[in-house]
């Protein structure tokens, strides 16, 4: 596997160098203003609050530590937050209070269905964006980056993995809820199996109200799998289509992009049929994580102070929002200033930056239209003995670079290509994800 190479500057020690500055009065500090605009109550405040929560840890270290600096000065970090409870009409509202009322200079998002209605507003004042989920990222979005997850392409270092490590496993039944998460990831899975080439022998799309999960499990054993995959199910389905293959009798490998809760599946299930479970996400108490190619400041000591702040509320996001706050304040104080034209060209100078699993390309424009996007190494996770742990780390880029035509391939037939996405088939069959989430409590 090629190399990257990473740079080992921590947040830690870029910290220091700015606390050796001459100390100012508290009173004398200035503040830059961030903005977070996502969804903080309703049915997809999962996506929201804990990566507030995250951003508040994230500040209350930047700021103890004397704040970030440019123009001369320190400047003390202040986050407003605007609760858009995925709601698309809400989203420009609060855009437009976040920048006319409150000044922020940078504006972090979900993204997904709340942000084409903000797209116009943010590109006409220059705002500097980002969001989690690079499929709304276009070329006519050029102040948005998506620095931080990759979705869904990082899902092809677990089948990679598996493939690697567990050679005798030849085919998959795969699943997926037909919808603007489920398509796309559907598409990177087919073209993750068909590299390692291990054959897809069932593969059903369900719809997102009233699923019949022993159907689909019987309908997927039917075809004697050796792997199921649950694609990028949300968490409602990931649980139910795991219990429901606990309950037929499956013994063989599970794969998915997502195992949010995990204990919980543990619980529905047995500690035996879990063992073993492949999926993408980390415990940030993981010892990996303290490799320094990792740019994530002191990631265990960050999972110990959020579990004690905000017990029972860790997710994915609450490690997401704040390593991309990691990024802007690198960016910040190389541009010398605040100003989003000057901090995106810093952000993106030399074609590199510091993804939290270690320095990564700015990508994407054969996929997504435009190079806003980091792409480097991402973990492989596995459950063992009930608990999650990163296996190894994968370079995504470096699959790209010998499989991107057919990434692309598959990415088309379901027709998630970035200009396929800007004008859409009329005859498209595709749910929006806010519909999903809006109904996500009758499920």
């Amino acid at each position: 596997m090629k190399a990257i190479t990473m740079s080992t500057t921590s947040l830690a020690s870029r910290l220091a160098v700015s606390a050796s500055l001459p100390r100012m009065r508290l009173d004398q500090l200035q503040y830059v203003k961030v903005g977070f605009l996502a969804p903080l109550s309703g049915d997809v405040k999962a996506w929201g609050e804990p990566g507030l929560q995250g951003c508040q840890i994230w500040v209350d270290r930047v700021n103890q530590a004397g704040g970030v600096v440019f123009g001369g000065s320190r400047h003390k970090v202040e986050l407003l937050a605007y609760d858009c409870q995925y709601d698309p009409h809400l989203a420009l509202s609060g855009a437009r209070k976040l920048v006319h009322e409150d000044g922020v200079k940078f504006m972090m998002m979900l993204g997904g269905d709340t942000y084409p209605p903000v797209q116009n507003f943010l590109n006409e004042h220059k705002i500097l964006s980002s969001t989690l989920l690079p499929s709304d990222l276009s070329p006519d979005t050029p102040y948005l980056i998506a620095p931080c997850e990759l979705h869904p392409i990082y899902v092809i270092t677990g089948v990679e993995w598996l493939a690697l490590n567990r050679p005798h496993l030849k085919k998959v039944a795969m699943c997926a809820q037909r919808d603007s998460l489920g398509l796309p990831s559907i598409a990177t899975y087919r073209a993750a199996f068909e590299v390692a080439g291990i054959d897809v022998v069932k593969e059903l799309f369900f719809n997102i109200t009233d699923v019949d999960f022993p159907s689909i499990i019987a309908s997927m054993l039917d075809a004697k799998p050796d792997i199921l995959c649950w694609d990028t199910a949300y968490e409602p389905f990931v649980h139910a289509l795991t219990e429901e293959s606990f309950k037929q009798g499956f013994e063989g490998q599970i794969i998915s992009c997502t195992a949010d809760d995990y204990p919980r599946m543990v619980a529905l299930t047995s500690v035996e049929f879990m063992e073993g479970f492949i999926f993408q996400f980390p415990d940030f108490d993981d010892p990996a994580l303290n490799n320094p190619s990792v740019n994530f400041s002191e990631p265990n000591e960050f999972y110990e102070t959020f579990n004690k702040r905000y017990p029972g509320n860790w997710s994915a996001v609450s490690w997401e929002y704040a390593s991309i706050l990691d990024l802007w304040k690198s960016a910040v104080e190389s541009a010398d200033s605040i100003e989003p034209v000057s901090v995106l060209a810093a952000m993106k100078a030399g074609g590199v930056g510091r993804h939290a699993f270690g320095e990564a390309q700015w990508w994407g424009n054969d996929l997504l239209g435009i190079d806003h996007a980091l792409l480097g190494d991402w973990p492989v996770v596995e459950i063992q003995n009930a608990k999650a742990k990163i296996v190894e780390f994968r370079s995504i880029l470096d699959w790209w670079v010998d499989h991107g035509a057919t990434l692309e391939k598959h990415m088309r037939a379901l027709g998630q290509m970035w200009d396929q996405r800007i004008s859409p088939s009329p005859t498209a069959d595709i749910v929006p994800s806010s519909e999903f989430l809006h109904r996500k409590s009758n499920i």
